[in-house]
C-alpha cells in the first residue's frame, strides 16, 4: 500500500502519476522532455497541440494523461480519434492495459455484471455514473463521429501522409475536424498530438484557428530556426538554448549520432518536419522549381509547334493530385497552334538504382522547336533484375526513342551492359553514358530551372497520376511521397542532401539536360553557318562593287567563280 502523501502526490501532479506508471511498465525514467509534456498535459488550454519529434512518447503520456483523468474522476467521457480506425483502437487498447495491469488502476476495470460495456476499443471505467457515452471511445476521423459526445477529444496522429498528401485531401482533413466543436460539451477539451507530414500541415491550419501549438524538436534550434517557431517553441526548449548551442535535446532518447543517421535518411526536408517540426520550409527562395511553371498537356505521336503557357484560373487543373507546397497548381495550355510536328528527338533517360536501395528511375521526352514533351516518367523496382530490364526496353520500344542515356556514375557501365543484350532482342537502340561531377542538387536546378521558368517543360497529365498511385501502392504511407517525382520537385533546394530520394527528378534533369546539350550544338552549327554565309555576302558584294566601278571584263569570271564556290 502506499501512503496518503504519495497517493495525493499523483492526484495533484501528472508527472509524478507518469512516473509511477513508466516504473510499473518497466520503462526507464521520464526523460526532461517527457516530463515537460506531462506538465503542459495537465495546465495546458482547452484547445492544444503537442508537436513533438518521433518516438519521443507524446501517445503513452497522453494515454497515462487519459488513466490520470479519470482515475479522479470517473464520469468523464474521452473520445479518441486517429488517421485510422486501427490507430485509435491502439491507444484504447493500451489505455485499457494500462487499467488492467497498474496497481493503482485495476479498481477502475469495467464490470460486465454492472452493465458497463467492456471491449476493447468501446468501455467504462467502473465507479462511473449510468450513461448514453462510454468512458472510452476510439474511431477513425472518417468513422462514426456525429453523436458521439466527448469531455476531452484525444486526435492522436490525425494527420498522415495517405490523408494529408495533396491540397484536396488537407481541405478535406480540415472540414472533417471541425464536427470535433459538436461533439465537445462545454467546457471540454481538444487536445492533439501530432508530427507535421507536410509544410501545409493540418495543425498550421488549426493554429490559425485559435488552438495553442507547443513544439518540442529534437535539436537545439538555432537562433534563425526559433524565429521560424515564433511563439510555438515550448519555453522548455527555448531556456534550452541559453545553455546548449546545439545536440540532442534529449540525450536518453536520441544521441546526436542517433540524429545525424535519421537526417542522412530523411534528408534535410523530412528531418526538418520529422525532428524538428519545422513547417516554415515552403519559402520561393529555397525551393525554385514550382510546378506552376510546367504546362500540363496530352503528349502524343505529333506535337504542337507552338503551345502557349498561362495562369488563367480557366485553366487550373484541379483534378490531378497535387503533393506540391502551398500555392502551387497545375496549368493546362491556354492556346496550341494549328500545326503539329513528329518530334524532332526522342530520348530516354535512365537513373540506375543504387544497390537497390532505390528505383531504378526513368524520364522519357521529346524535343520539338526548343520545347520539351515528357509523355512518361517513373520509378521501376527490381534493380539490375531481367525484369527491371525487359521493362526499360519495352519504355523505349513504346516511344520510339533514338537515344537512351544512362547516369554510370554508380557500377561502371554495369547497368548498361546488362541492359544491351535486351535492346538487341526487343529494341535496338543507341546508347549514351553520362557521369556526373557536380553537386546533385546544384546540377538539377541549375538544368530545369531555366526550362521551366520559360515554360518549355511540358508533362502529360498521365504522367502525374501514375507518379503518385505507383508510389501510394509501393510504399508505406509515411514514405510515398518521398519516392514521387513532383514532391521530389517541389522540394528541392540548393543544400547538399535536401532530399532523402531524387531517382525520379534526377532522371528528368538528365533528359532535359540532354536536350539543352544536343541544341546547344545546334545552335554551335547554324551560327557557324550564319557566319559563312555573311562572309559570302560581303565578298559578293566586294566583287559586285568592284565589277561595278569598271572591271567587268577583268573580273567576270572572278565572279561567276565565288557564285559557284557559295551554292556548292
Amino acid at each position: 500500500m502506499y501512503s496518503d502523501k504519495y497517493m495525493k502526490g499523483l492526484e495533484k501532479d501528472f508527472r509524478n502519476f507518469c512516473h509511477h506508471i513508466w516504473k510499473s511498465l518497466d520503462l526507464p525514467p521520464l526523460t526532461p522532455v517527457q516530463n515537460d509534456i506531462a506538465w503542459y498535459l495537465q495546465h495546458g488550454p482547452e484547445r492544444c497541440i503537442v508537436e513533438a519529434f518521433r518516438g519521443v512518447g507524446k501517445s503513452y503520456l497522453t494515454a497515462a494523461y487519459v488513466c490520470w483523468k479519470l482515475k479522479y474522476n470517473r464520469d468523464l467521457e474521452i473520445l479518441v480519434v486517429s488517421a485510422g480506425k486501427d490507430r485509435a483502437d491502439a491507444f484504447a487498447i493500451f489505455v485499457r492495459n494500462l487499467i488492467r495491469n497498474v496497481d493503482i488502476l485495476k479498481h477502475m476495470e469495467p464490470d460486465k455484471n454492472k452493465g458497463h460495456r467492456a471491449t476493447q476499443n468501446i468501455f467504462d471505467v467502473n465507479g462511473r455514473t449510468t450513461s448514453g457515452s462510454p468512458s472510452v471511445k476510439s474511431v477513425g476521423i472518417t468513422g462514426q463521429i456525429t453523436g458521439s459526445r466527448a469531455d476531452i477529444i484525444i486526435a492522436d496522429d490525425i494527420e498522415v501522409v495517405s490523408n494529408s498528401a495533396t491540397h484536396d485531401l488537407r481541405e478535406k482533413l480540415a472540414r472533417l475536424v471541425t464536427e470535433f466543436d459538436a461533439v465537445i460539451k462545454p467546457n471540454g477539451r481538444n487536445i492533439y498530438l501530432g508530427t507535421p507530414q507536410t509544410e501545409m500541415s493540418l495543425y498550421n491550419t488549426l493554429y490559425n484557428r485559435g488552438y495553442e501549438v507547443r513544439i518540442w524538436c529534437a535539436q537545439v534550434p538555432t537562433e534563425q530556426q526559433a524565429l521560424s517557431y515564433g511563439p510555438k517553441l515550448a519555453p522548455f526548449i527555448r531556456k534550452m538554448m541559453e545553455t546548449k548551442d546545439a545536440g540532442t535535446t534529449t540525450d536518453t532518447r536520441f544521441t546526436d549520432e542517433d540524429l545525424a543517421k535519421r537526417l542522412l535518411s530523411y534528408g534535410r526536408s523530412g528531418f526538418a518536419l520529422q525532428f524538428m517540426l519545422d513547417t516554415s520550409l515552403s519559402d520561393a527562395d529555397k525551393f525554385p522549381l514550382k510546378i506552376d511553371d510546367l504546362i500540363i498537356s496530352h503528349v502524343g505521336e505529333k506535337l504542337p509547334n507552338e503551345i502557349y503557357w498561362s495562369k488563367n484560373p480557366l485553366v487550373k487543373l484541379k483534378d490531378l493530385p497535387n503533393v506540391a507546397t502551398a500555392g502551387q497548381d497545375y496549368y493546362s495550355h491556354e492556346k496550341l497552334s494549328d500545326g503539329f510536328s513528329e518530334p524532332m528527338m526522342r530520348t530516354l533517360a535512365i537513373d540506375p538504382s543504387g544497390r537497390g536501395k532505390d528505383e531504378t528511375a526513368y524520364a522519357v521526352g521529346f524535343m520539338l522547336h526548343g520545347n520539351i514533351f515528357v509523355p512518361d516518367a517513373g520509378g521501376i523496382v527490381g534493380g539490375y533484375s531481367d525484369d527491371a530490364m525487359i521493362q526499360l526496353a519495352e519504355i523505349a520500344k513504346k516511344y520510339k526513342v533514338n537515344k537512351i542515356i544512362i547516369e554510370s556514375n554508380f557500377g561502371d557501365g554495369m547497368f548498361s551492359q546488362l541492359l544491351k543484350p535486351h535492346l538487341t532482342r526487343i529494341y535496338p537502340c543507341s546508347v549514351d553514358e553520362v557521369r556526373q561531377n557536380i553537386q546533385k542538387e546544384l546540377r538539377i536546378i541549375d538544368t530545369l530551372e531555366p526550362v521551366m521558368n520559360q515554360h518549355r517543360l511540358i508533362i502529360d497529365p498521365q504522367v502525374i497520376q501514375k507518379d503518385y498511385d505507383t508510389a501510394m501502392e509501393r510504399y508505406t504511407s509515411d514514405t510515398a511521397t518521398k519516392y514521387m517525382l513532383f514532391y521530389q520537385m517541389t522540394r528541392l533546394s540548393k543544400e547538399r542532401g535536401s532530399l532523402a530520394h531524387d531517382d525520379r527528378l534526377d532522371a528528368l534533369a538528365m533528359m532535359v539536360q540532354y536536350f539543352l546539350e544536343q541544341l546547344s550544338v545546334d545552335q554551335h552549327m547554324q551560327e557557324q553557318q550564319r557566319r559563312e554565309e555573311a562572309f559570302d555576302a560581303q565578298l559578293d558584294k566586294f566583287i559586285e562593287d568592284w565589277y561595278d566601278m569598271g572591271y567587268r571584263s577583268n573580273n567576270q569570271g572572278l565572279r561567276i567563280r565565288n557564285m559557284g564556290r557559295k551554292h556548292q
